[in-house]
């Protein structure tokens, strides 16, 4: 009630001081009005004047007669005024005022504020997001929420899902194989079976125990996440504090850990994280990019107003031209020779989903269907975390007529 009083208070006051002057033009002239308070005064000075007897008779009486003659114009000014103004317009804007002041305030206050919404003083929300952080769900029950969601259609075929099924069959029987289980790591993700992918690649980095490298760390973190439907649970943070350890600048791990913050209602140290990666990785970088697709609401959320994503790099106006410029049989060699350029940087580097379904599409035109496949299976594992770029990447696989 506190927060309504002083709100009612202050719409008022507002309203007051932005009608009155209005009003005044209703009223008549408050000049007029002033001098006609003057002039009565002045009357009544006089008489105390000849009281005294520091005026004469005579000199009082001519005093009065210039008073009351200033008297009578001012006051008959002050109702011509009154008689004068445009008193129809006058109460139409007035009303107008305390209909936008009054009604369009808690319009927008209802619409952009939380009505109800108690006082969350910065060291209870800081609290309440550790809180946030420290309870959220393990892994194990955010694969068990993720599995009722609708699981996603990566266009696999009856033969590759087959294949699959007896490399689980035989990886079973080989527990200490590292490629058969690297293997399983990257088919199962193909399939979308993230959890088991994660299995496969957590037991692998089992087996490499002191071998294990970086990039096998941050693969697994990208088969948990996907997992739980891009949710960071505590057992992938342990992974992440793991791969920071090893690399203090690893982009990857710095997303997801930006992201854990964002989940966590901290988005102003989910900024700070995701601004080190979109401003010092490679913009065709998954990691990159997916920090990209967050870090403004982030920075909005966080109170940052003014921040401006870098530009990303792509092909100037020069080369465009010059590309349109060639023979057919170069052109053919020359997009031979870009998609083989590009699918390697991709499978080094990583890049947008727009590359990806660039290269599926590039194969498909080629004629190289089951290269587009492998792309294609690949490009939903890298995206598992991002609808939107799945559905660009489905499109793709479509378009070169690898998926129904």
């Amino acid at each position: 009630m506190l927060f309504w009083s002083i709100s009612l208070i202050l719409a008022v006051i507002t309203t007051v001081f932005l009608a009155l002057p209005l009003w005044r033009g209703l009223w008549g002239s408050g000049d007029n009005r002033t001098d006609v308070a003057i002039y009565r005064d002045q009357l009544a000075e006089v008489a105390r004047d000849l009281e005294r007897g520091v005026l004469g008779e005579e000199e009082a009486e001519r005093t009065r007669t210039e008073i009351a003659r200033r008297l009578l114009a001012a006051d008959k000014a002050g109702h011509g005024a009154a008689t004068t103004g445009p008193q129809r317009r006058s109460r139409i804007v007035a009303i107008a005022v305390i209909l936008i002041v009054g009604l369009g305030s808690l319009a927008l206050y209802t619409n952009l504020g939380v009505p109800g919404y108690s006082d969350l003083p910065l060291a209870e929300r800081l609290a309440a997001a550790e809180e946030m952080r420290a309870n959220r769900p393990s892994q194990l029950e955010g694969e068990e929420a993720a599995a009722q969601l609708p699981k996603p259609d990566v266009g696999a075929t009856e033969d590759y899902i087959q294949m699959v099924d007896q490399l689980r069959t035989i990886v079973m029987t080989r527990p200490d194989d590292q490629q058969g289980w690297e293997l399983l790591a990257r088919h199962e993700a193909s399939l979308a079976n993230y959890a088991e992918a994660a299995r496969a690649q957590a037991h692998l980095i089992e087996l490499r125990g002191t071998d294990t490298t970086t990039e096998d760390l941050v693969n697994l973190v990208d088969m948990m996440v996907a997992a739980t439907a891009g949710a960071v649970s505590p057992e992938a943070e342990a992974v992440l504090r793991e791969i920071l350890r090893r690399d203090t600048e690893n982009l990857a791990a710095l997303y997801y850990l930006g992201l854990l913050y964002a989940q966590t209602d901290r988005p102003d140290v989910a900024f700070r994280l995701w601004r080190v990666v979109v401003e010092s990785g490679q913009t065709e970088a998954i990691h990159v990019q997916l920090a990209r697709g967050q870090i403004e609401e982030a920075a909005f959320r966080a109170g940052v107003d003014d921040y401006e994503l870098p530009a990303e790099s792509g092909p100037n106006a020069a080369q465009i031209a010059d590309a349109a410029n060639i023979s057919e049989e170069d052109r053919t060699a020359m997009i031979q020779g870009m998609v083989a350029q590009l699918s390697a940087r991709l499978a080094s580097d990583g890049g947008t989903a727009e590359e990806w379904a660039r290269l599926i599409n590039a194969y498909g035109v080629l004629g190289e269907t089951e290269r587009a496949l492998a792309i294609y299976q690949e490009a939903m594992l890298v995206f598992a975390g991002s609808e939107n770029a799945l559905s660009a990447i489905r499109a793709a696989g479509i378009s070169a007529g690898i998926v129904e």
